[in-house]
């Protein structure tokens, strides 16, 4: 059998680097120990600006925050060289915003893959949750080190039991240490206290340094040694900080005599042998939310007494008198329980005597057999490793517009926000309230709901507001209710043309059509002072609705034909062989513009709108669909004809007019490959995209405003909210247009 494993590796020095280290020892010994060949090769990950001397085991390396990286990492591990992939994960040492980055990776091996989970968080923010919701669909099995883990992959992640397995921290084989070489906690006659691992102020070394005046008055022989480096990452912020906060401490406290801080980071061998010559182990850590603590799971191992704060693994390890604990921040009590085990020698005998017995079942021996068993069912099983395309499984979330009226008051929709919260400071555009007037109304359409019509009124009165005496439009309104554009935007009022013309065609009572076609008659004189390509494209849409009601009007079969013409006519000036497409650039909602050239054909059945609408669609399939998931093209700097292609900052908006591209195709060919691409646009949203996890925020109900190379923008204005939703309703659209036809 050959395995790949991922994760950091030795010689970097952290604890995640030791864990596979030994893991990869325990693991290969247990394969021999049962005479089955196996070759293991290690992906290391490498820290910002880090570069090791790796053992010959490191086939290959991932710069951190390198992203392609990871996809050539991917390709080496599926040329054959592996029959199944573990990986470590840990938040921190991936790529992106909470090492979104390890999706890439995950999402293109093509073998079964064993993912170990080092931190399983309660409360975990937008992008940890999607990041381990992920792992949990991809991984063959997900392995945690403690049973309350389970519990919080079932019920906060959704990951099925059937998929996750409890197998302890290893920890080395403690009994087979010989302790003739002096430790490094030798201390003759003094009575050895300890915490080790590496430094930051989460640890609470302080709770123990306040405790102690109160315990060296009645053991004046007591030591507390603090052992380990500052974490990397807490120096890189604050430097020696915290250190330096605690040496400051034990002064004040006249602690100079009982106190050592060795800022050191031991090698297995010394670590064991120093463990076992300690006499009290502490873990003072400041609140529960651990999981995973391998520095106790040692502790354990190595059979000291630990006294810690109650963090959930601890709770788990130090149960039935393996440990001592006492709470959060409370030097009182633990002074107690020192003074109560420094009394008491047969109990502080006894403790050890149950960490010691209870640790020899975590040794690496015994950890590495469950994970041989593990990876021969695996591997019998999974002979052909096989992922149904994401589009085909993804789940439309429960339509709402709970995000829109939170950002909704009196005067409109506002433009942005700050996460989830409306920004006021940005005020209004014509462009969100005519959008979300199109949202509210095809929601009503579809679901009947009362609250959508109250919604409209608001949109309505906004557009009203913005209608110049003349007929065009303003679009930027501030807070304070000011006009702040200098120049009418065509965007703006062709996407207030689709929205009037819509409620013209479907208007819900007889005041919101008359309200409709007055506005919209009044904006008529202005068309031909459109000439933009999107504003063009949102107008022919609105006029097609229009049109739809009034299938005679020669004035608007001739606006259409007209805009239908200069769009084409951009196509012919632009397109070559290989760019089939209407402008040398492609830029912002990209499919508005054969969008509004199927909307085209279906009134006016020209041929030639046909074919351009075709062409352009395909041309668009081909650039925003990259190995079954959607690319966007990303808006960071937009993607010029013969340039290198943009691929982040990509925004909701492209993918919603997308997925209007696709329906509206399926609806005028009933083509179903057109039909299949609705969905597969909109899991863009849902998570097939290029950081595989959702846009859509299943709290908020809204929508991230889009994908960084970071991680996702987790801003949710107007913008986002309503391209969401209004593919949602499409979406909606074409499940129930498809189930009637297949009924009839």
């Amino acid at each position: 059998m050959k395995l790949s494993v991922i994760g950091n590796y030795l010689p970097r020095q952290c604890g995640i680097a030791t864990f596979t280290q030994n893991f990869v020892h325990s693991v290969t010994s247990a394969f021999r120990q049962q005479n089955i060949p196996v070759e293991v090769f290690v992906v290391a990950m490498n820290g910002k600006n880090q570069h090791f001397e790796y053992p010959a085991i490191v086939a290959c390396t991932i710069r951190q925050n390198f992203y392609k990286d990871y996809v050539n990492a991917a390709s080496y591990i599926n040329s054959g060289r592996a029959d199944l992939c573990i990986l470590q994960h840990e938040f921190g040492i991936y790529g992106g915003e909470s090492g979104v980055f390890v999706l890439s990776l995950l999402e293109q091996i093509r073998i079964p893959c064993i993912v170990i989970c080092h931190t399983v968080l309660k409360t975990p923010s937008f992008h940890e949750k999607a990041i381990i919701k992920r792992i949990g669909k991809l991984a063959a099995r997900v392995i945690v080190m403690s049973n309350l883990a389970i519990h919080f992959l079932q019920d906060i992640y959704q990951i099925p039991i059937e998929k996750i397995v409890m197998i302890h921290h290893g920890v080395p084989d403690f009994e087979s240490v010989t302790l003739g070489k002096k430790t490094r906690l030798s201390y003759p006659g003094k009575t050895v206290m300890c915490t080790f691992g590496l430094l930051g102020r989460n640890k609470g070394i302080e709770t123990v340094i306040k405790a102690l005046p109160r315990v060296v008055k009645s053991c004046p022989d007591l030591f507390y040694v603090v052992l380990g480096k500052t974490h990397p990452m807490v120096k890189a912020d604050s430097g020696e900080e915290y250190r330096d906060y605690l040496k400051w401490l034990v002064d004040k406290n006249g602690l100079n005599n009982h106190v050592l801080f060795l800022d050191e980071f031991l090698e297995e061998e010394d670590l064991k042998r120093t463990l076992l010559a300690v006499d009290i182990y502490i873990t003072p850590y400041l609140n529960e939310a651990q999981i995973t603590s391998g520095t106790l799971a040692y502790a354990l191992g190595a059979g000291t007494c630990i006294v810690s704060t109650p963090y959930w693994h601890a709770q788990e390890l130090l149960a039935d008198g393996r440990g001592k604990l006492f709470d959060f921040g409370d030097c009182d009590a633990l002074a107690s329980v020192l003074l109560e085990l420094l009394a008491n020698p047969d109990k502080v005998k006894r403790t050890r005597e149950l960490a010691f017995a209870y640790g020899k079942g975590m040794y690496w021996n015994e950890i590495g057999k469950l994970y041989l068993g593990l990876f021969q069912e695996l591997y019998s099983s999974h002979q052909v490793y096989h992922r149904e395309p994401e589009y085909l499984i993804t789940q439309v979330p429960e339509f709402s517009l709970d995000h829109v009226r939170r950002m909704t008051d009196t005067t409109g929709i506002l433009q942005h926000s700050v996460f989830c919260v409306p920004n006021f400071s940005e005020g209004y555009s014509l462009d969100d309230n005519a959008r979300a007037l199109l949202l509210v109304l095809m929601a009503y359409k579809i679901t009947r709901d009362r609250e959508s019509l109250l919604l409209a009124d608001i949109y309505m009165r906004y557009i009203h507001l913005m209608q110049k005496p003349g007929g065009l439009f303003h679009n930027l309104l501030t807070y304070d209710r000011k006009f702040e554009d200098a120049m009418e935007s065509e965007d703006a009022m062709g996407r207030t043309i689709w929205a009037l013309g819509y409620m013209i065609w479907l208007a819900p009572a007889d005041g919101y059509f008359q309200f409709a076609r007055d506005k919209f008659n009044r904006f008529f004189p202005h068309f031909p002072k459109l000439h933009s390509n999107r504003g063009l494209a949102n107008s022919i849409i609105g006029i097609c609705h229009y049109l739809k009601r009034y299938p005679d009007n020669e004035k608007g079969m001739k606006i259409l034909q007209d805009f239908t013409r200069q769009i084409t006519e951009h196509f012919y000036d632009e397109s070559d062989a290989d760019w089939r497409w209407f402008e040398p650039v492609l830029c912002y909602e990209n499919a508005i513009l054969p969008l509004a050239l199927w909307h085209s054909y279906q009134i006016t059945r020209d041929q030639e709108t046909l074919r351009i609408a075709m062409e352009s669609t395909a041309f668009l399939d081909r650039e925003a669909t990259i190995e079954g998931h959607i690319s966007l093209v990303g808006n960071n700097r937009w993607y010029r004809k013969g340039e290198k292609r943009p691929r982040f900052a990509q925004q909701p908006i492209n993918a919603m007019s997308l997925v209007m591209m696709y329906h509206q195709a399926w609806l005028v060919t009933g083509n179903q490959d057109f039909y299949m691409k609705i969905f597969l646009a909109f899991s863009w949203f849902t998570g097939n995209n290029d950081l595989h996890i959702p846009l859509y925020d299943e709290e908020s109900k809204g929508c991230c405003d889009g994908i960084e190379k970071f991680g996702m923008n987790r801003n949710q204005g107007s913008e986002s909210c309503i391209s969401y939703q209004l593919a949602s309703l499409t979406v909606h659209q074409a499940l129930s247009s498809y189930k009637k036809d297949v009924s009839a």
